[in-house]
């Protein structure tokens, strides 16, 4: 069995002891393969450092976070856009648009979004698309931008059954995490209308621990309780859901 973290900012752990821990861990519970989306400037070595030591295991992507969408946007996009001529990425992320913080900045949020897409097509990658309380401003963007080479995943998606069918209309899948194992959040009753070929997992750690581990910081290791979840809601063994979820992750990010 292989599991796959679609979404792990892991490399937030900066102690070397403790970081090998964490992947230690990883590999205990089959989580072998791990996406690292980038969300500024500064994290870019800190992905650089993780993929050198874990080059099998761990996947870099590129991109500018929407809530890290400020005033100097175009200086962190020119310094984020030359960065994509050293290093071998696997996707544009994570971008998109987020409300929840900072209604404020939506257009710049929306100029940001739009041209890292832009990006993503001229490279033939997916993207990665972080979306806070900004479903109908995402899509807006998507619709303006699609192509038949626009394609990626909506992580930690929470979204409503219509919002999932027309991210798959889109050319998406949707990135499950903890969310799902939360009592009130009504994400399985979304997922038994979706067919497991759309659905890929994911972590978001250090954020949105899973049940048992709600409320503390996440790790990618806990993507088998993730998974194990999934595995309740389709009615399927948990080596299945680990089956299907790897091989869609290998069809979006070509690895």
């Amino acid at each position: 069995m292989q599991l796959t973290d679609t979404h792990t900012h892991l490399y937030y752990e900066k102690d070397p002891q403790l970081l090998k821990q964490l992947m230690d861990r990883c590999f205990e519970q089959k989580v072998e393969r791990l996406f690292l989306p980038n969300v500024d400037v500064n994290s870019i070595s800190l992905i650089d450092e993780m993929v050198k030591n874990y080059p099998d295991n761990c996947f870099a992507m590129l991109g500018l976070h929407p809530c890290d969408v400020k005033e100097d946007f175009e200086e962190q996009l020119h310094t984020i856009k030359a960065a994509l001529a050293g290093r071998k990425i696997y996707a544009i992320g994570e971008i998109g648009i987020d409300l929840y913080w900072d209604k404020s900045t939506l257009a710049i949020q929306q100029k940001a979004f739009a041209d890292q897409i832009e990006w993503a097509k001229s490279l033939d990658l997916p993207i990665v698309i972080h979306c806070r309380e900004a479903f109908d401003e995402v899509f807006e963007v998507l619709e303006r931008h699609k192509n038949s080479r626009l394609r990626g995943i909506f992580h930690c998606f929470t979204g409503n059954k219509e919002q999932a069918e027309n991210a798959i209309a889109l050319g998406f899948y949707l990135g499950i995490g903890g969310v799902v194992t939360y009592k009130k959040a009504g994400l399985d009753e979304v997922l038994k209308n979706i067919d497991l070929q759309h659905i890929v997992l994911e972590t978001d750690s250090p954020y949105l621990a899973p049940v048992p581990f709600r409320g503390k910081p996440n790790e990618s290791s806990y993507l088998t309780h993730i998974a194990q979840k999934v595995a309740d809601i389709y009615t399927l063994d948990l080596a299945e859901i680990a089956e299907v979820t790897t091989t869609n992750s290998k069809k979006i990010f070509g690895v």
